[in-house]
């Protein structure tokens, strides 16, 4: 990077953390660190559970996606505005009335501790692997700009995000995102605007777009219907609402935020906000990918993205005829679309076709050469299952983008880790001291001594954090990856948090031996099974709701409606 660009990455991610820090002043109580007082607007809250999406892997890892499978990623979040309905109407007044710090503090009242330990441990397990990912996708971006090793540059971002939310709690977390989405919004509306105006003069923004969609890049709805697709409409409606569900109304790092607002109206703002403008915003950036794909169709891209592995191969001999073919194929590629724009000019269907059908033949064979290079990375000692998807964005930015915004975009990367990571160490901490510390180890403390023991417990999640995010590069696309880490727990969340709200004659017992049949059945279908990911959610949820009225309608008593529990612990406020 030049001067400009450190310059404003620097200068941005100073402000960031001096901001958040400004506003967090008074944190000094559980309440106030854990929950902000219960104070945040609505707007806040909006920006900050938007933020914590937003991790860099939305930048890195979807643009990449949407150039090399097209924008059919988008229908992941089409049940988010149905999912959030619902949440609204259902969780937010429960759980705000509740007036409880985590979403399995009810779990207790409602049946049981045992459900309410194992439910925090399955929030744990999922959302601290999660953190670890968060935090390698900024890494790989030092990594590749500097050329430091990963290691340290996870390193440093961990100790970045460590510092400020260790010290300033939940409301530095909040307001720091606040501004972190003002510079990803600047920064995605900046990348886009750069990306259009260096494709040749002689293509239009118009031509770029059908160029993308002759290319199938813009393919936003599937409707074919397969179990093993990764991404249709299906899919989107029903195992993406159940994710959300499970997402926002059973994960901690989101109810979090919600659980800060002033109210139940201001917190059911902040998430219907997110219902709307979520898919808005997810397009963008596939859009983003989309369109750097059409760039490359005029400029060669490299054969790898991945410029150590790409180096590495070009000394085998073996390398050298996919980089011819590649080349060729490239070429062929590039004079089929200057034709295929001229045809659509002049309206002539029948070139139009011809020239089309030139184009895939030629795409065909730039992927097979991509494919054995991929290979060739393999066979010399690389990585199993290589992938370079993670790396095309940013080799893009690195490469094209002129001094300053790379800078920038850099930033919105760094801005969106920081906001994703900090929002997860902290709603791992807060669960860590309440729903297992202070309700096993010291159930009668200082209300300093839990401010104490949540700082702590937020340096230990973030110490984890990086230290397991060096197992990032071995999971493929990231923004594939992370979803996949959370499809594993959510399911068995989300059938709880359902027999909680829907069933009241189910019991502890009976839900707890739900929820671990639920993930024994999610582990299952992992293992033995190719179906695509965004199903394990329905069915960890059918197990659990399953599994639990069936034991209940097996047990003596069962019909006898549930109890709630005696939490044994202090409740905010």
């Amino acid at each position: 990077m030049r001067t400009l660009d450190w310059f404003v990455l620097v200068t941005s991610l100073v402000s960031i953390i001096a901001y958040g820090l400004y506003r967090s002043r008074g944190s000094d109580t559980v309440d106030r660190y854990l929950l902000a007082g219960r104070s945040m607007p609505w707007y806040a809250m909006a920006l900050s559970i938007m933020a914590t999406q937003a991790s860099a892997i939305t930048f890195i890892s979807t643009t990449g996606q949407s150039y090399v499978d097209g924008m059919r990623f988008v229908q992941f979040y089409f049940g988010l505005p149905i999912a959030m309905i619902i949440i609204c109407a259902t969780a937010v007044p429960i759980f705000r009335r509740a007036n409880i710090y985590t979403a399995y503090e009810y779990l207790e009242r409602r049946f049981d501790g045992k459900t309410r330990s194992l439910a925090s441990l399955i929030f744990l397990c999922q959302r601290g692997l999660s953190a670890g990912l968060t935090i390698y996708a900024p890494a790989l971006v030092l990594s590749v700009i500097l050329g430091w090793p990963e290691r340290a540059t996870t390193f440093l971002m961990g100790v970045t995000v460590i510092t400020y939310t260790v010290a300033g709690g939940i409301k530095a977390v909040t307001w720091s995102d606040v501004q972190q989405m003002c510079i990803i919004f600047l920064g995605l509306v900046v990348a886009l605007i750069t990306v259009i105006v260096l494709l040749p003069a002689q293509v239009s923004f118009g031509d770029a777009v059908y160029l993308a969609g002759a290319a199938g890049r813009l393919n936003v709805v599937t409707t074919h219907f397969d179990w093993n697709d990764r991404f249709n409409i299906w899919s989107g409606l029903f195992g993406g609402t159940l994710l959300f569900l499970s997402y926002f109304g059973c994960d901690q790092s989101q109810v979090q935020r919600y659980l800060t607002g002033r109210s139940i109206t201001e917190s059911r703002l902040g998430l219907l906000f997110n219902a709307v403008a979520k898919i808005p915003m997810q397009f963008f950036v596939l859009f983003i990918g989309a369109m750097v794909f059409v760039f490359y169709l005029f400029i060669q891209p490299p054969v790898l993205f991945h410029q150590a592995e790409l180096a590495r191969i070009q000394s085998h001999a073996e390398f050298e005829p996919v980089a011819n073919q590649y080349s060729q194929a490239f070429e062929r590629r590039r004079q089929a679309t200057l034709a295929l724009v001229e045809a659509h000019h002049s309206g002539d269907p029948g070139a139009e076709h011809r020239h089309a059908a030139n184009y895939r033949a030629a795409q065909h064979e730039i992927d097979a050469a991509r494919t054995q290079a991929a290979r060739l990375v393999e066979q010399t000692g690389g990585e199993k299952d290589f992938s370079d998807t993670n790396y095309i964005f940013l080799s893009f930015v690195t490469r094209y983008l002129p001094a300053g915004i790379v800078g920038l975009v850099i930033a919105v990367i760094f801005a969106a880790t920081m906001s994703a990571s900090s929002g997860e160490i902290n709603s791992l901490a807060t669960v860590t001291v309440v729903d297992l510390y202070r309700r096993y180890v010291r159930r009668s403390a200082s209300d300093h001594h839990y401010v104490l023991a949540s700082r702590w417990a937020t340096l230990f999640w973030g110490v984890y954090a990086v230290a397991f995010a060096g197992w990032g590069k071995h999971l493929g696309p990231l923004i594939v990856a992370v979803n996949v880490v959370g499809s594993l727990f959510y399911g068995s969340l989300l059938g709880c948090f359902v027999v909680a709200f829907g069933f009241r004659r189910v019991r502890g017992t009976a839900v707890f031996i739900g929820m671990l049949a639920g993930e024994a059945a999610i582990f299952a279908a992992f293992r033995f099974t190719a179906i695509h990911w965004l199903w394990y959610n329905p069915l960890g949820c059918a197990t659990v709701v399953a599994t639990a009225l069936l034991v209940t309608w097996l047990t003596p008593g069962g019909g006898v409606p549930a109890e709630a529990a005696t939490p044994g612990m202090r409740q905010p406020g």
